[in-house]
């Protein structure tokens, strides 16, 4: 019996020397396939970094709801330097009253081209006499223009000696509609005021300054 037990320990013991030098084994070998492992590299996802420029602005009047023809005489006056509300304010009154904003107009009401009106005042300002109604084509030759159109009566309003002669009124700031709008009659030398000044208090109060970007 004590011969039966001791074969049984010694198998026993045999056994577990087999299975603990196996799992040594294991052990080794796994350490070796992670040692032949290659470190991974750590990816850096690079971040481009984004910078926003500055957007450089000017103050500037501008007239909400205004048509296309309004919209451009209000950038063209400033675009000469005038920046005074009550003074951009007064030339827009005096074209309302003059031509409504309509640049083919002929004194009466009818809508013509330049060649079309026979009489009476024509365009923006109703150019009258006829050494300024024929500025008005000339000017419009040399510069390519239509003399009917919104574009080329701007250019040659800027251009006439009565436009030059209040224009550095108008660029003195601070003053009232009334003193621009005396200014204006050397301008215009209307016959009937009308509601010139009606008009030019009316712009003014729509006028409203904001920062616009520079192109």
């Amino acid at each position: 019996m004590k011969i039966i037990k001791k074969t049984i320990l010694a198998t026993t013991l045999i056994a577990m020397s087999t299975g603990l030098t196996a799992s040594a084994i294991q052990s080794n070998r796994l350490e070796e396939a992670l040692s032949e492992v290659a470190p991974t590299e750590e990816v850096k996802e690079e971040v481009e970094e984004v910078v926003v420029q500055p957007v450089e602005t000017k103050e500037q009047w501008v007239l909400p709801f205004g048509n296309p023809t309004e919209q451009k005489v209000l950038n063209a006056l400033q675009d000469r330097g005038i920046t005074d509300r009550n003074a951009i304010a007064t030339v827009m009154g005096n074209i309302k009253q003059e031509s409504k904003f309509n640049a083919n107009i002929c004194e009466g009401g009818a809508r013509v081209s330049y060649w079309g009106c026979r009489s009476g005042g024509y365009g923006l300002i109703q150019w009258t006499t006829i050494d300024r109604y024929r500025g008005l084509g000339n000017h419009a030759y040399r510069i390519g223009l239509d003399p009917s159109t919104v574009d080329a009566q701007i250019s040659f309003l800027f251009t006439e000696r009565q436009w030059r002669r209040i224009e550095p009124s108008l660029k003195t700031n601070g003053y009232s509609i009334g003193f621009y709008m005396q200014k204006s009659y050397y301008w215009l030398g209307w016959g009937i005021h009308g509601n010139r000044t009606t008009y030019a208090h009316q712009y003014a109060a729509k006028l409203i300054s904001m920062d616009i970007p520079i192109k």
